[in-house]
C-alpha cells in the first residue's frame, strides 16, 4: 500500500507540473495566434493512451511518462519536422512571429514554473504555518553521527552560529545551509570557532555511508531490543537511560560514546519507566553492541512532551503570508542555484548525488500528507524551472538563447543550425538523463 502512496503522489506532481508548464507555452502561443498541434501530457511514442483534437489541437496522454510537449507549427523542435520546415513560412507559424513574441512563448513555460512555486510557498505560509525549533533553544550543541561530518571539524554538542556570514535562526536550516556552505562557526565550550569545509565536502558525504549533517541531541529512549542480548523484561520499549555506568547521562550519544570503552563488560544503568527510575545490568559485547537501539527521531509534539526543545508555531494572515512565502520561495530557488553550481563544479564531487526518477519518487513520504505534497511539488517546480532555463538547445533556455541573440544582432539563425543544435542539445540531454538514472541504478546497487 505505501508504495502505491507514493507513486500516486509522485505522478499527481509530475502530471499537474508538467501540464502547467506545457500551458505556459501554449497560452501566449494561442494569444499571439500560433497554431498548436499537439498538447501532450507524457510522450505518446508510436501510440498514445487517450488523445482528442479540438480547435485544431490535438490533446492526448502518452504512455511513457519522461515528461509532456506541445508541438508548435512551425519550431524547430524535438520533433524535427524537416518536411513543414521545408515550406513556405505561414502566418500562423512560429517561424513567422517577431521575435519578441517567440520570446515570451518560450519563458511561458518557466514563468509558470515560478509562479506556481510561490503561489504553492504563499498558500503554504497560510494554511500550516510554520513549526520550528529555535537555533537559540539548542543549549547543548547538536549531535553529530556522521564521521565525515567530524573530520571536517564540527563535534557533537557544537552550536552551530552562522554558515559564511549568515546567521542560522532555526534548527530546520542547518543541514542545508551546511551543505551548500564554505564556512561554518561554532560555539565551542563558550568560544566561537571558525570550521572552513573543504572544497571536497560533498564528494566525502556521496563515498560515506550518511548523508545527514547534524542531528538534534535526544536522550537514549529505547525503540527496540536484541532478546538474545538482553533480557526484555529488565529493559522494554519507551524506556529511557538515565544513569550509565555509575554517570548520569542525558543524551543517547553520551551512552553511545561510552559503550566504546566498556567491550565485553556487564554495566550498571537506571532507566526511567513511568516515572520510576529502575536499575539494570547491561551486557556490552566484544564489538561494543548492547543489544538496545535508541529513537534516533521523535515527532516534534512528543520533542515538548518529554521537556526536550519548545516547539514554536508561527501562525500568518492571508496578506502577512505573501512576503514570507515569496522569502521561502527565494530562499529555495537560491538554493538549487548553488546546488547546480556545485554539481557543475568537479572537483565538489556533488555530480556523484544526481538522482533521476527514483530519486524524485524518493522524496515523497509514504503516507499521505497535503502539506508534504505540495511542499515537494512547489520544489520540484522550481527545479524544472531553472533546469529548463539553462542555455542547452532542446530545452527552453536553448530556445531563448538564440532569440536573444537574434534580437540583439538582428540576424536570425539559420534553420540548418537550428536543426544541428537541436540534435547536439537532444544528445546532451539524453545523455543527463542517463547519467542521473545511471546514479539511482549505482546507488541502489551498492546501498547507498
Amino acid at each position: 500500500m505505501e508504495i502505491v502512496i507514493k507513486l500516486g503522489q509522485f505522478l499527481m506532481s509530475l502530471s499537474l507540473l508538467i501540464v502547467l508548464h506545457e500551458l505556459g507555452h501554449f497560452v501566449p502561443a494561442k494569444l499571439f495566434k500560433t497554431r498548436v498541434e499537439k498538447f501532450y501530457l507524457f510522450f505518446d511514442i508510436k501510440y498514445s493512451l487517450f488523445k482528442k483534437t479540438i480547435g485544431g489541437t490535438e490533446y492526448g496522454i502518452g504512455w511513457l511518462p519522461l515528461g509532456g510537449y506541445v508541438k508548435i507549427s512551425g519550431m524547430i523542435d524535438e520533433s524535427m519536422d524537416k518536411e513543414q520546415m521545408a515550406l513556405p513560412p505561414q502566418p500562423w507559424e512560429f517561424r513567422s512571429k517577431p521575435a519578441w513574441q517567440r520570446l515570451i512563448i518560450m519563458l511561458g513555460g518557466v514563468t509558470v514554473n515560478f509562479i506556481l512555486a510561490f503561489i504553492i510557498y504563499i498558500g503554504m505560509t497560510f494554511a500550516y504555518g510554520e513549526l520550528y525549533i529555535s537555533n537559540s533553544d539548542i543549549k547543548d550543541g547538536v549531535w553529530i553521527t556522521n564521521p565525515v561530518i567530524e573530520k571536517s571539524g564540527i563535534k557533537t554538542g557544537d552550536k552551530i552560529i552562522a554558515v559564511d556570514g549568515v546567521k542560522i535562526d532555526r534548527f530546520n536550516e542547518i543541514n542545508e545551509k551546511v551543505l551548500l556552505g564554505k564556512e561554518v562557526i561554532v560555539e565551542r565550550d563558550g568560544a566561537e570557532q571558525k570550521v572552513n569545509l573543504p572544497v571536497d565536502f560533498i564528494n566525502q558525504l556521496m563515498n560515506g555511508k550518511k548523508i545527514s549533517v547534524v542531528e538534534l541531541r535526544l536522550p537514549f529512549i529505547v525503540s527496540g531490543i536484541d532478546e538474545n542480548s538482553v533480557n526484555k523484561n529488565s529493559i522494554q520499549q519507551k524506556d529511557i537511560i538515565t544513569s550509565f555506568n555509575g554517570l548520569p547521562v542525558q543524551y543517547a550519544d553520551q551512552v553511545v560514546e561510552a559503550v566504546k570503552e566498556l567491550k565485553g563488560k556487564t554495566v550498571p544503568a537506571i532507566i526511567k519507566r513511568d516515572n520510576q527510575e529502575i536499575a539494570v545490568s547491561i551486557v556490552v559485547n566484544d564489538s561494543a553492541k548492547m543489544g538496545v537501539y535508541y529513537a534516533s527521531k521523535l515527532p516534534l509534539d512528543n520533542l515538548e512532551k518529554l521537556g526536550l526543545y519548545p516547539i514554536r508555531k508561527q501562525s500568518y494572515g492571508f496578506f502577512e503570508s505573501f512576503p514570507v512565502g515569496i522569502e521561502r520561495g527565494k530562499d529555495q530557488l537560491v538554493g538549487y542555484w548553488k546546488q547546480l553550481q556545485m554539481i557543475f563544479t568537479p572537483s565538489t564531487g556533488a555530480y556523484k548525488g544526481v538522482g533521476g526518477f527514483k530519486a524524485i519518487f524518493d522524496i515523497f513520504p509514504a503516507y499521505w500528507s497535503w502539506e508534504a505534497f505540495w511542499s515537494i511539488t512547489a520544489l520540484l517546480s522550481i527545479m524544472l524551472g531553472v533546469m529548463n532555463l539553462l542555455p542547452i538547445p532542446a530545452l527552453d533556455g536553448g530556445h531563448v538563447m538564440f532569440l536573444l541573440y537574434e534580437i540583439i544582432s538582428r540576424r536570425k539563425p539559420s534553420d540548418k543550425f537550428m536543426e544541428n543544435a537541436q540534435m547536439v542539445g537532444f544528445v546532451l540531454l539524453i545523455s543527463l538523463l542517463l547519467f542521473a538514472n545511471g546514479n539511482d541504478i549505482y546507488k541502489a546497487i551498492v546501498g547507498k
